[in-house]
């Protein structure tokens, strides 16, 4: 198991402590689990590492680092639509599932402290496995970043600095702090152990529901979950467990959206934008650095696109929480843009949408 720089094709060892390759290239993951099978699935083992027979684990770190996270449940809001409750999890986020396997790496390389720039579920959740682990974390967040969400990330102790300015110059700042003082980058788009851990996302709804729903709702600011879920489709098609890719709703907020117009004009890399102010916070994603290959995947697999319309994400937000569903604003989009989506193209029955944050971490 190695890193291979997706630019250039460098191959550089997991024990690394660079972010990325010189060229300028990510790091991918040269891993090829076995054929996904649920004989394999230790049933025993109450998080997502039950499925660690699948997952690129160096050693046994990660017992010492697990809080339970995963086996989040399915609940059926109507008809039509499935709801996966990944705010169901230790910080209240799905962000969790890559924390743990992501920080489980940290302390099977050794890494000592850690610097992370975030809209604030993500660095909550690498702030929380990285006091678990015992290993130091400064995480970055921009000015627009939720209170309560800055609020849990110093609580689990580590240092949050908060950036003035948009999400992707809070990137910036942090990833200044990497190349000056040569700083462990544990970030969710640079490292693809975090992949490692939102691929049991899939895993787990297959286990859950003997199969996979015919449409996916997932949001892509960075891709995260996105790119989790289709390498974990793509494991289960190979397999055999499932017999065609289901359709893939990737939700863009309308006030930043470059994948969705990327995707709309035919680019292979997202569209030029400037992002304006959402309350889908979690998804204002205006440069995707890994944009080329979430559209490389859109184009594969005939992902469709769709907004979150702005006007609906609170009237959506409400409309949840009067089914006891209390979600952040980004998690009502969601919903918000499966709406929309319906609008276009009718009815759409056997959907699965995520809940992937909390409502108490958005309350503004």
């Amino acid at each position: 198991m190695r890193f291979v720089c997706s630019e250039c094709g460098h191959i550089e060892e997991t024990t690394t402590l660079r972010p990325g390759c010189s060229c300028g290239g990510l790091w991918d993951l040269d891993f090829e689990p076995p054929a996904f099978d649920p004989a394999k699935i230790d049933r025993n083992e109450w998080s997502i590492f039950r499925y660690r027979a699948f997952m690129a684990l160096e050693d046994e770190s990660w017992r010492s680092v697990t809080l339970g996270e995963g086996m989040t449940p399915v609940v059926r809001l109507n008809s039509d639509v499935l709801l996966k409750m990944d705010y169901f999890m230790p910080t209240l986020s799905y962000k969790d599932r890559g924390a743990a396997v992501l920080i489980s790496h940290c302390k099977a390389i050794g890494v000592k402290s850690v610097v992370q720039d975030s809209s604030g579920n993500a660095g909550n959740a690498v702030a929380a496995y990285c006091a678990r682990a015992g290993i130091r974390c400064e995480i970055f967040v921009p000015e627009s970043t939720s209170p309560k969400k800055i609020d849990m990330i110093r609580a689990h102790g580590a240092v949050c600095t908060v950036v003035p300015g948009t999400r992707d110059h809070c990137a910036d700042v942090c990833r200044a702090k990497v190349r000056n003082e040569g700083a462990y980058y544990a970030n969710h788009v640079f490292n693809p152990f975090f992949y490692e851990g939102t691929k049991t996302y899939i895993y787990e709804v297959y286990e859950q529901l003997g199969h996979i729903p015919a449409n996916l709702v997932i949001p892509v600011g960075n891709g995260t979950l996105y790119l989790g879920a289709v390498h974990a489709l793509e494991e289960l098609l190979r397999a055999g467990v499932i017999s065609r890719m289901p359709q893939i709703i990737a939700v863009q907020s309308e006030r930043c959206d470059p994948l969705l117009r990327a995707a709309g004009q035919g680019l292979d890399r997202p569209a030029e934008i400037t992002p304006r102010p959402t309350a889908a916070e979690g998804i204002a994603i205006g440069k995707p650095l890994r944009g080329r290959e979430i559209l490389a995947y859109a184009r594969k697999y005939g992902v469709r696109f769709v907004h979150a319309p702005e006007e609906d994400i609170l009237p959506c937000r409400a409309e949840l929480a009067r089914a006891g569903i209390y979600v952040e604003h980004t998690t009502a989009a969601n919903y918000a843009a499966y709406r929309h989506y319906c609008r276009l193209y009718g009815p759409t029955p056997d959907t699965l949408i995520t809940m992937c944050g909390a409502g108490l971490k958005s309350d503004h």
